[in-house]
């Protein structure tokens, strides 16, 4: 009686374990893969979808954001608007509002100056357009910010010339270089800069004036403080190229060399260019094509967040790295053509 028993219990529990194997094997094919859906996820979040973009004008620097940008986008099946101001600030906010009432998903900007656009980018936020501002800044916070960490520029161009300059090494005497006053990328930078130079008693801030982003305007201005202080221990600049000028300036007053250069730079060939003839002493760089990888990513984030415009205010800062050299040469990009 026990064997029969065994063996009729045998023979059930053998049969549940088959039945159990092939409904288990049978849900699972026809169960979801999580990869897949994930895919399916994003494609639902990004293909079809409108991002514009409004830079201040397609530059040097610009062009490398868009480059990366377009080729981005338009891979995840994105369509990809650009309006180019060409530095016309009225024209760039007319591109702007013009861009709202057409409602793209993502809306993203350049800014000038801290206020030209700012009630704009809340008007497009109320819409339901989500912003994000690139390098520089607005007084309206956004869904998010790519860009520098621009004060932090600021204090590590100040301690360069701190440490070259100051404590007796040198004259202890600091031009500085401003583009625009009014924009949050120049303002910031120069504030921060300014700050720790006069926190150390061996350096002396002896003029710090804005050139526009213009070389001809820094040489200018750089001639006349040279002629003021032909001791000038160092010159910031918050941007490479417009730095140019001043350092053609300090070459034609004989003081290559002598007078230190120490430039922020969003990576371009000829600011590296400019380290390695010896007319810059060291550049800052920021790595544009590095910068438009942080943009894309923040943007594909933003199409996949459900919640609404202005519901966060990310932030992606990007790293900076001293060019010395031609083996720095990795943190400059190449410009597109």
């Amino acid at each position: 009686m026990r064997k029969l028993l065994t063996g009729a219990m045998g023979r059930t529990l053998a049969a549940a374990l088959t039945a159990g194997a092939v409904a288990l094997s049978a849900g699972s094919g026809q169960a979801a893969d999580p990869r897949s859906e994930l895919m399916d996820k994003f494609q639902a979040a990004t293909e079809g979808k409108t991002i514009a973009w409004v830079p201040i004008w397609l530059g040097v620097l610009e062009s490398e954001w868009t480059r990366v940008m377009k080729s981005n986008f338009e891979d995840h099946g994105i369509n990809f608007v650009v309006r180019d101001p060409n530095f016309k600030s009225d024209i760039q906010l007319q591109a702007v509002s013009t861009l709202i009432n057409e409602k793209p998903d993502i809306l993203i900007v350049q800014n000038p100056t801290t206020t030209l656009l700012a009630r704009e980018l809340k008007r497009a936020m109320r819409e339901g357009i989500k912003v994000i501002q690139v390098n520089m800044a607005s007084n309206t916070l956004t869904d998010a910010y790519v860009g520098a960490d621009v004060p932090r520029m600021g204090r590590m161009l100040a301690q360069e010339a701190i440490d070259t300059c100051g404590g007796g090494k040198g004259s202890g005497k600091v031009a500085i270089l401003q583009g625009e006053a009014t924009a949050a990328y120049s303002l910031d930078m120069t504030v921060a800069a300014t700050e720790l130079l006069e926190s150390d008693a061996s350096m002396s801030v002896v003029s710090s004036q804005p050139v526009n982003w213009d070389a001809n305007k820094a040489s200018e201005i750089t001639t006349n403080v040279l002629q003021q202080n032909p001791d000038l221990c160092a010159i910031l600049s918050v941007w490479g190229p417009q730095t140019a000028g001043a350092a053609q300036a300090v070459k034609n007053a004989g003081l290559q060399g002598k007078v230190n250069i120490f430039v922020a730079s969003d990576g371009q060939p000829a600011d590296c260019e400019m380290v390695e003839k010896g007319l810059y002493t060291k550049n800052l760089s920021y790595t544009a094509d590095r910068q438009a990888n942080q943009i894309v990513a923040a943007a594909l984030a933003l199409l996949q967040d459900d919640r609404p415009a202005g519901s966060a205010q990310y932030a992606f800062y990007t790293t900076n790295y001293w060019v010395s050299g031609p083996e720095d040469r990795e943190y400059c990009f190449a410009a597109s053509n």
